[in-house]
């Protein structure tokens, strides 16, 4: 029979990369980790994971989701129990990077002060897998962005501006039309926000034609500022920003709301619903619009 610390161990070793990383973070040995894996490959008649390098195998991409979801509901159930102190245990938040530096820094100085007992593990993502992460178990809340209503308390709102060089003509002018910037080779992320530049391209009537596609944010600000070209990023992306770059609005952007949120689909981690509730009674509901442009 399928135990939890199986599953505990199967998700450590695709989570963490590795068998000594996987031990490490379980608190137990490499080999044990090793041994529980094989049985638990055993019990299911099929490798769920690669050994070099360490990876899910299709079976084991399968059933991942399976252990996220099945071990998310053990540690709900077994928080919410009598015995358990209501305002101590971990638990896990998917968020974006630009979320990440803005606004988590933010939020667990405020469940520190008024709830010290809950510990926060941070997975970082893009919108997609922070959403997949909150649906399959792998993450108990999230920063997600545009929400349902009435998904969580809202902890941000922001907009897309264009990201120049300083000496760029249109940086610090005020809000710019996206067509003067069509001049420019137009450099974007895959990490989340490539459908919200292309709806910015739709909306101005402008051909949506990127120079280059790149997944990391520091790639994307090392080619601006290498003055390769200009980028669109939410405002919250603002204190990433080098010392070389400038944000301008737009006269016509995208705004987005960020909102603090939990599974719709199983029961809430007991912490989680502290930590909501801290949220909302803490933070105003109309977050401002990130920071001031350069």
């Amino acid at each position: 029979m399928t135990t939890l610390r199986q599953l505990r161990v199967f998700v450590a070793v695709v989570d963490t990369g590795g068998f000594a990383a996987a031990g490490d973070a379980l608190g137990t040995s490499q080999s044990s980790v090793s041994h529980t894996l094989a049985a638990l490959e055993s019990q299911v008649g099929a490798a769920l994971v690669h050994r070099s390098p360490v990876a899910a195998t299709a079976h084991g991409a399968r059933l991942l989701p399976y252990a996220r979801a099945t071990l998310a509901a053990a540690d709900a159930f077994d928080a919410a129990t009598p015995a358990r102190t209501p305002t101590t245990g971990t638990i896990r938040l998917a968020v974006t990077p630009t979320a990440g530096h803005h606004l988590v820094p933010e939020l667990l100085t405020l469940w520190h002060a008024h709830a010290p007992g809950i510990r926060v593990r941070l997975l970082e993502g893009d919108d997609v897998e922070v959403a997949e992460w909150l649906a399959t178990g792998a993450a108990d809340a999230a920063v997600l962005v545009d929400a349902p209503a009435g998904t969580g308390p809202v902890v941000a709102r922001d907009e897309f501006r264009a990201v120049t060089r300083t000496d760029h003509p249109l940086a610090g002018t005020g809000p710019v039309p996206l067509v003067d910037l069509v001049e420019d080779p137009l450099l974007v992320s895959t990490a989340g926000c490539e459908p919200q530049v292309q709806e910015l391209h739709r909306r101005a009537g402008l051909p949506y034609r990127p120079a280059q596609r790149v997944r990391e944010l520091t790639t994307l600000m090392a080619m601006v500022d290498a003055g390769l070209g200009v980028t669109l990023m939410p405002s919250l992306a603002g204190p990433m920003l080098p010392a070389g770059l400038a944000m301008t609005p737009l006269t016509d952007t995208l705004r987005r709301v960020l909102t603090l949120g939990a599974p719709t689909t199983r029961p809430r981690h007991p912490l989680v619903e502290r930590i909501l509730d801290l949220t909302a009674g803490h933070l105003p509901p109309d977050r401002p619009v990130g920071p001031a442009p350069a």
